[in-house]
């Protein structure tokens, strides 16, 4: 029995996202248009499973609610400190910086999300990821202190994503 649900549903989680996107796309719920999502999201997942050949695991869901409401606490502080930035720092001034962030992530999937947030939050953008997939190249807008800056990436972000990605 677990078997075939494993084989029905490779990837449950996926198949829950795309009915529920499917769902608000219609602006409206009606059961028609539920069965019609669900369908679709057992058939894409599994007509892309070949394409997956491993399997995110050990992730918690817990912590990643915890993380994502940090990174839009982040991001609206983040607008506000590049705001002042912008308003207030001349161009003569302005200290942008390259950094390498040396990962402890190994997994794909926590390095992109690592990646997604740093591009995410004003004043910061993940340009590159090393051959190896052990150093992220990032630009910040404007820094006195480039080590405290990959420190902060370090603690913030990618401690927590190493718990969450178990």
């Amino acid at each position: 029995m677990a078997r075939l649900f494993h084989w029905l549903f490779p990837h449950p989680l996926l198949t829950i996202l795309l009915t529920i996107v499917w769902t608000i796309l219609q602006n409206g719920i009606s059961a028609g248009m539920l069965v019609f999502g669900l369908i679709l999201g057992t058939i894409i997942p599994r007509l892309t499973a070949a394409f997956w050949p491993e399997r995110p695991g050990g992730f918690r869901v817990g912590k990643m609610i915890s993380y994502t409401l940090l990174v839009m606490w982040d991001i609206l502080v983040a607008n506000i400190q590049v705001a002042w930035i912008v308003l207030t720092v001349s161009n003569a001034k302005l200290k942008p910086a390259w950094i390498t962030v040396p990962l402890d992530l190994r997994k794909p999937e926590a390095i992109t999300l690592l990646a997604g947030t740093i591009t995410l939050t004003p004043g910061t953008v993940s340009a590159d990821v090393s051959e190896s997939g052990y150093y992220l190249l990032v630009h910040v807008l404007h820094t006195d202190d480039p080590a405290a800056e990959v420190d902060a990436i370090k603690n913030r972000y990618e401690a927590r994503l190493k718990e969450i990605f178990v």
